[in-house]
């Protein structure tokens, strides 16, 4: 069972169609993946999730049971439209957001000081908001998201604004709180965090869930039972019935060949094929493809 479970969601403003009969799963101390296109009702999901709005019809549970407003209170939501007040101070804004999700002044405070220490920015206390810069800003709020020590965080689009090194370290913080026990829900369209981060995924276009499962598992189901060969001492010909080479890329002398293994060949049965061709072989692999690669693949196809 799932820490969060849809069941037949669907949501319309209008005539616009948000969701059609969407259903997923998130288990439980897992980094979950919400992956598609610009309007395909991953927001949308979001928003139901957390009672911003009601969906037309299905349910939400949250531990098994219908989700409340009680519930609400255990989620650490990091919305992609960003709401610090600009004239604030930073110190002050960040404890009144920490007391609203029901920590007290001294406990908003200690566990607010921690984490202003872990990302440096101790000076930046007595700032107000006008006074940061749009990554700088998103630190704030993002400590803001996760003080509390929420059981399930929601982070639409957290990297947006960062430059690689600080997208670094909230990447190594997200993996650090999933390690103390969290579960994530992760909205972004960065695939290369999807591959280092998540667990599982759905992809959601045009409002419905395309597909859905483990990460590696959907990369695998979409290889194409390639392989890539690096060897040397000859050149390479194609198999009848065991192996075609897709291309051979010659470095003096070191060739780097992407194979396409026939669909009942074994992996021994083309390494022999190969070795009886007098080449000596330095590395074979398995060429999966990427998250990117697929999702392009999918949403073009819907």
């Amino acid at each position: 069972m799932g820490i969060i479970e849809c069941k037949n969601v669907s949501k319309s403003f209008g005539e616009k169609v948000a969701l059609d009969n969407v259903s997923v799963d998130i288990p439980k101390g897992k980094i979950f993946g919400l992956l598609g296109p610009n309007g395909a009702g991953k927001t949308t999901l979001i928003r139901i999730i957390n009672r911003i709005t009601i969906p037309n019809s299905g349910t939400v549970l949250f531990d098994g049971r219908q989700i409340t407003q009680d519930d609400v209170e255990k989620i650490g939501y990091l919305p992609e439209e960003r709401g610090l007040y600009r004239k604030m101070k930073v110190g002050e804004q960040a404890m009144y957001f920490a007391q609203l999700k029901g920590m007290s002044y001294r406990e908003a405070q200690d566990e607010l000081k921690k984490w202003f220490v872990r990302f440096g920015i101790e000076s930046w206390w007595n700032k107000k908001v006008e006074e940061l810069s749009k990554g700088m800003a998103q630190k704030i709020q993002f400590i803001t998201t996760v003080v509390h020590k929420p059981s399930l965080l929601i982070l639409d689009e957290p990297f947006s604004g960062f430059d690689p090194v600080n997208a670094q370290i909230i990447r190594e913080e997200i993996l650090r709180l999933k390690d103390e026990g969290a579960t994530i829900i992760l909205s972004t369209h960065n695939m290369e965090s999807v591959e280092e981060l998540c667990d599982n995924i759905a992809l959601f276009n045009k409002s419905h869930v395309v597909i859905s499962g483990g990460v590696d598992e959907i990369r695998r189901q979409y290889g194409q039972n390639n392989v890539e060969l690096i060897y040397n001492g000859g050149q390479l010909k194609s198999v009848r019935g065991v192996f075609d080479v897709l291309s051979d890329q010659d470095d003096a002398g070191r060739h780097t060949a992407v194979l396409s293994l026939a669909d009942n060949a074994e992996t021994n049965d083309a390494l022999k094929e190969i070795i009886s061709q007098g080449v000596t072989v330095n590395s074979f692999k398995e060429l999966i493809p990427r998250m990117n690669d697929i999702f392009i693949k999918l949403v073009t196809e819907e």
